[in-house]
């Protein structure tokens, strides 16, 4: 049964939202009445990714480049006058190939780093001040294998997701007193696959056998299972939530599972 939200009247701004969980994300707090700021790369992306979501005034193109530097503040600031505030932050950028550790280079441990967790961070940082106004609340999409290990290969990928979850925890720490909460999402494997190896990629015969092994449901997340743990984070029902890690993975980290 799908728990009841009511999202009128807020304002979401969310992350990697032209594509994948996190444009499932912004499908349904826009079909529960907020408004969306629908970020990705580029103005085409993202006005594509509006029109096949109907349009309409209550979804705000946010182009930008949020793994950039330089486009992190000018994207959010916009997004945030367009839409006369901010209630609530989803961060859902997530990148990264498998690639054991021995052949890990410096450039892609940079760059899977700049795209799991510095983005969030610097996303979060340009967010707080609306969020302070309208006591709103963060929520940072990480992944199960932040939590425990994950596949072989993972090693840089889960390394930046577990940083999430702490980075998160003294987020909501720092921000409490101003009525600020920040929460963490951790999913299991994703179908259709989320990017990144914490979503994994149904169809990859070592994944597939790493999930049966593993998750005692022995099957992926659908979408909307993961958008109902995301909506929960972000309403008012959560209200006394705050530094928690919320797991939705059929049971991936309560431990190896052997039938």
């Amino acid at each position: 049964m799908t728990m009841q939200f009511d999202y009128r009247s807020k304002r979401i701004f969310i992350t990697d939202s032209t594509s994948g969980l996190g444009r499932r994300f912004a499908e349904r707090f826009h079909g529960l009445g907020a408004t969306v700021a629908v970020n990705g790369p580029t103005a085409d992306s993202v006005s594509r990714a509006i029109r096949e979501m109907g349009g309409g005034s209550r979804l705000i193109c946010a182009a930008g480049d949020i793994t950039k530097n330089a486009e992190i503040r000018p994207t959010v600031e916009a997004a945030i006058a367009t839409m006369r505030g901010l209630d609530v932050l989803v961060c859902s950028t997530a990148r990264g190939d498998l690639c054991r550790l021995e052949s890990v280079t410096a450039e892609y441990w940079e760059a899977v780093l700049a795209v799991n967790l510095k983005a969030a961070f610097f996303t979060a940082q340009a967010c707080v001040p609306a969020l302070k106004k309208s006591k709103g609340c963060i929520v940072n999409v990480a992944s199960a294998i932040g939590l425990v290990a994950g596949p072989p290969g993972a090693v840089v990928y889960s390394t930046a997701k577990g940083a999430m979850v702490h980075m998160s925890r003294m987020m909501a720490l720092e921000l409490a007193g101003d009525g600020v909460r920040v929460n963490t999402f951790c999913p299991g494997w994703v179908d259709p696959p989320s990017a990144g190896p914490g979503g994994g990629a149904v169809g990859n015969e070592a994944l597939d056998a790493y999930i049966a092994l593993r998750s005692p449901l022995q099957r992926t997340a659908t979408l909307d299972e993961c958008a109902e743990a995301v909506l929960f984070l972000a309403a008012d029902a959560a209200s006394f939530t705050t530094g928690a890690a919320l797991v939705a993975d059929g049971g991936l980290t309560s431990g190896h599972y052997f039938s």
